[in-house]
């Protein structure tokens, strides 16, 4: 054992101790649990490559950071693949990016590979665990920082823990919940809310093989683990140090909303959650200090925030900005945008947002109901609005998007599509086909958009992320329509293979090319600005509902950002400057103090 690990085994392992008090301490074999848990720290402790000494422990909150994620057979094959796209990366600014999916999965039922069957294995296709630990090295010596998922919620069917259970072995089925009663399961399931309504009505599926009702949140095939089993626990955490083992910077915490269920609840965001994040936390602190966890939470702004600290999620997806940058570019409206970030935007020091437009799953509309209440807004009916604003069902709508999820009772649904498609390349493109003489505006009006929310995106602080294809304005892809594996799930609308495009036509593909070229731009741009890094902001009053302003400060400068989300052009007032606002413009005006 190093002295460092010493030394973080002494300060860490009492509040790790603490947090798995809460969650087991009134069980016979406590102390079973803790020897167990030290020798795999001590294990994974020896593996582990000690951090320098000089290693920016913060790094996420520098403006020289840039973000991209992408899936590794789509963006480029394999992990020898990968590595030779590493200049691309390179070129367009990247320091930060998501591979995914990595690890082992049903051929069938992988649910886009986040349904693991093993985290010490990789994807066959994709290469082995040993090409994928060649390939960390290679981000790590381009200078580029490695994110990958933790799915932690739940595992495959297929994984050799599932399989034990359905032998029938009982510590392994005790990893899981599985009811040869029905009741039990509908006793659950009162309180539950539907995640994957299309898949099947409720969170419980029957497995013959199990001999009962086995809790499935999303789908049947991924069953979620019962981490008021501490052997649970510690069976995750060897996993989780094991890709920390690999070179990986950066985990993002998939689904941790969920990861623990107590009687009579939502399941969803309970105290008992976060306790176990913070045990993780430690665990990580001691074994492998420079491991960042990110928090994957899709639910009410109110909850987002609260797995974000130093104890729990240094870095957060930042939903709730993505979702109202497509709420105000519908409504050409930035009251809910504007209000929302302004109440919402503040968390704990060291910690930052991951920003995005668009991601690898859908869109749903997160905003509060009580801050859109503020407004006068009705939060049922404007999503209602947004869904068919974003499917192109609404009169007057730029967007061509799909819906994913539709409750057919609610009438609730979350969007796909890429954000060309989403932000109306698609549309114009369309209308260029028919020799429509709109085609024209309409295009440049999607570029436009596309260029001002990226601008945005790039001035807020914390790490601005692109999905893979989006900064060359790929559009929508329905050819999964005609694969049956793919045919019930809209997310491939825009999960594309990164060098297809749709059809070769030089009319979009100029269009294409001024985004691109827009974004290395925007990127270039934000690295030259030490004020996108940790300086403050503070959001504008409104004055124009048109335009979203906010002020990026330090002690000697600033620099202010006024951008119109509508077509039309408008009047925006900084101290005794009045700026002339085009649509969709961003203007940036900076000053000494």
């Amino acid at each position: 054992m190093s002295p460092e690990f010493q030394k973080r085994f002494e300060s860490f392992m009492p509040e790790l101790t603490s947090r798995l008090f809460k969650l087991y301490g009134g069980r016979w074999d406590f102390y079973r649990i803790l020897d167990k848990l030290a020798d795999i720290l001590q294990k994974a402790g020896k593996e582990y490559q000690e951090p320098d000494a000089d290693c920016d422990t913060e790094w996420y909150l520098s403006e020289q950071q840039a973000g991209y994620v992408l899936y590794v057979d789509l963006f480029a094959e394999n992990f020898d693949g990968l590595i030779k796209k590493i200049p691309y990366l390179q070129e367009l600014g990247i320091t930060y990016v998501h591979l995914m999916p990595l690890f082992k999965c049903p051929e069938k039922e992988s649910d886009g590979g986040y349904a693991v069957s093993s985290y010490r294995e990789t994807d066959p296709k994709l290469g082995t665990i040993s090409d994928l630990k060649t390939a960390l090295k290679e981000f790590h010596r381009a200078g580029i920082r490695v994110v990958a998922d933790f799915v932690f919620n739940h595992t495959s069917d297929e994984h050799e823990w599932a399989l034990k259970a359905k032998q029938g072995n009982q510590f392994y089925r005790d990893f899981y919940f599985i009811y040869k009663d029905k009741s039990d399961a509908d006793d659950w399931n009162r309180t539950l809310r539907e995640i994957f309504p299309e898949v099947r009505r409720g969170s419980f599926t029957y497995v013959k093989e199990a001999g009962g009702w086995v809790w499935t949140t999303f789908n049947p095939f991924q069953w979620d683990l019962n981490y008021s089993n501490p052997d649970v626990f510690l069976a995750m955490c060897a996993e989780m140090l094991s890709l920390a083992n690999l070179g990986v910077d950066v985990l993002r915490l998939d689904a941790l909303a969920f990861i623990w269920k107590k009687k009579n609840t939502c399941c969803e965001n309970l105290p008992e959650a976060h306790t176990l994040i913070q045990a993780f936390q430690n665990a990580a602190r001691i074994a492998a200090p420079g491991l960042v966890f990110k928090s994957e939470a899709i639910v009410h702004p109110d909850e987002v925030a609260r797995y974000i600290s130093r104890e729990e999620c240094r870095l957060s997806y930042n939903p709730l900005q993505m979702a109202l940058f497509w709420e105000a570019l519908a409504a050409r409206d930035t009251r809910l945008l504007q209000s929302s970030l302004k109440k919402r935007w503040a968390i704990p020091g060291g910690c930052a947002w991951v920003n995005y437009i668009r991601c690898h799953d859908d869109i749903g509309w997160t905003f509060s109901d009580e801050d859109a209440g503020e407004l006068g807004i009705n939060g049922y009916s404007h999503r209602q609005f947004l869904n068919k604003f974003y499917t192109n069902r609404f009169d007057g709508s730029f967007a061509r998007g799909v819906p994913f999820q539709l409750n057919p009772q609610t009438g609730d649904c979350r969007i796909c599509g890429t954000t060309a498609s989403l932000a109306g390349l698609e549309d114009a493109y369309e209308l260029h086909k028919k020799q429509d003489p709109r085609a024209e505006l309409y295009a440049e009006m999607a570029v436009k958009r596309i260029v001002m929310i990226y601008t945005v995106l790039a001035a807020l602080p914390g790490i601005p992320l692109i999905y893979s294809g989006d900064e060359n304005a790929m559009i929508n892809d329905y050819s999964y329509r005609a694969d049956k594996s793919r045919k019930d799930d809209s997310r491939w609308v825009h999960r594309i293979p990164f060098n297809k495009t749709a059809e070769s036509d030089s009319w979009l593909s100029a269009r294409q090319e001024k985004i691109t070229a827009a974004i290395h731009k925007i990127i270039r741009g934000r690295k030259n600005e030490k004020l996108f890094g940790q300086a403050g902001i503070y959001f504008h009053n409104l004055q124009d509902s048109h335009v979203f302003g906010f002020t990026r400060f330090s002690d000697h400068e600033r620099i202010h950002i006024a951008a119109n989300f509508s077509e039309q052009s408008c009047l925006y007032q900084i101290g005794d400057t009045t700026l002339h606002l085009g649509p969709y413009d961003v203007i940036t005006l900076k000053e000494s103090i």
